[in-house]
C-alpha cells in the first residue's frame, strides 16, 4: 500500500470518527463523544506525519503516546502545524474516556 493510500484510509477512519462524535453528542453522550473526537484527531494525525515526509519510525507511531511526541516532535516543534493543534490532541488524549 503506498503512503497516499495508507492516508486515505486513515482520513476515512477520521470522517467516520468524527461524524460518530457529531452523533453522540447529539445523543448527549458527552463521554463517547470525546472519545470518538480524540480518535478522530489521533487518526489524522498519522497521515500528517506521514505525508509530512518526516522521518518518523513505524515502530513509534504505532502507539497513542508514540504517535503524539511524533507528531509533536516533527510537526508542532518545526511550526508546520500550531501550537495550539498540539495542544488539542494532548488534551483531547487525557480526557478520553
Amino acid at each position: 500500500m503506498t503512503k497516499a493510500q495508507r492516508a486515505a484510509t486513515y482520513l476515512a477512519k477520521t470522517r467516520r470518527a468524527c461524524a460518530s462524535a457529531r452523533a453522540l453528542l447529539q445523543l448527549q453522550d458527552v463521554d463517547g463523544a470525546d472519545n470518538r473526537a480524540y480518535y478522530a484527531m489521533f487518526d489524522a494525525a498519522y497521515p500528517a506525519l506521514l505525508m509530512s515526509g518526516a522521518p518518523a519510525r513505524e515502530d513509534l507511531v504505532k502507539t497513542h503516546n508514540g504517535l503524539i511526541s511524533t507528531f509533536g516532535e516533527y510537526l508542532v516543534k518545526t511550526g508546520r502545524v500550531s501550537k495550539d493543534m498540539g495542544c488539542l490532541l494532548n488534551r483531547a488524549q487525557e480526557v478520553r474516556k
